[in-house]
């Protein structure tokens, strides 16, 4: 039996997960196990974002409005163990996320503002993979702000994988992850490639033996970067 010490739950800091696909709760729980395995977290589920941003083609006030109102809630924690951070794992929402994070006082974060420092600080040209259409313009615009945020040039090569989601939410993962990989085949150099969503992590060990740059997934960016943020607190 180990001698290291226990961290009690009382003390483990509580990190709220907020979702708006079932396909991203099992990777970023992967990715707090591997990485911070002592922080507790709190999952809060609403699969109808996804389906109504579809409808709507954009975050629109009523939107935004329903992600206020899950932030506050995941932020008052249970009134004797607070929430010391929300982050969102649905990708398409930047906009609404932003609003989140001027009505909260603590940490929110973006599922992918991780995953985007980290590759832009191995250089500027950037392959961004989604599955779900609505992410690609959103993940972009915010891709380039950041990089101009830090004065640099990015050259983003932009990816939907068609029909790799269905084949996900079907239960077909080799379909999906086989999706993955013959549309990051002959990209030309690229100095990264960003899976631009939680539900597409699990197709990085697929891909990796077959590009040369590095393949950097946003449940484990977005957990080290938290980790980082909170115990330096």
């Amino acid at each position: 039996m180990s001698d290291a010490p226990r961290i009690a739950l009382s003390d483990a800091p509580r990190i709220a997960l907020i979702h708006a696909l079932e396909e991203s709760v099992l990777p970023i729980r992967d990715a707090f196990a591997r990485f911070w395995p002592e922080a507790m977290r709190a999952d809060l589920l609403d699969a109808s974002l996804s389906a109504d941003l579809a409808v709507a083609g954009a975050v629109d006030p009523a939107m935004t409005d329903r992600f206020v109102t899950l932030g506050r809630y995941a932020a008052s924690g249970t009134g004797t163990h607070d929430t010391r951070a929300v982050l969102f794992t649905c990708s398409a929402f930047g906009l609404a996320i932003e609003a989140v994070k001027a009505d909260l006082s603590i940490p929110v974060m973006r599922p992918n503002e991780a995953a985007f420092a980290e590759a832009l600080e191995i250089g500027p040209r950037i392959a961004l993979v989604v599955t779900f259409g609505p992410s690609l313009p959103a993940l972009t615009r915010e891709l380039q702000q950041m990089a101009a945020a830090r004065g640099r040039i990015v050259e983003i090569t932009p990816i939907l994988v068609e029909g790799a989601l269905q084949s996900l939410k079907n239960g077909d993962t080799a379909a999906h992850d086989q999706a993955v990989l013959r549309a990051c085949t002959d990209l030309g150099p690229q100095d990264a490639i960003v899976l631009g969503q939680f539900s597409l992590a699990r197709a990085a060990d697929v891909l990796k033996p077959h590009v040369e740059c590095p393949v950097i997934t946003t449940p484990d960016s977005a957990v080290r970067a938290l980790r980082r943020l909170i115990l330096a607190v």
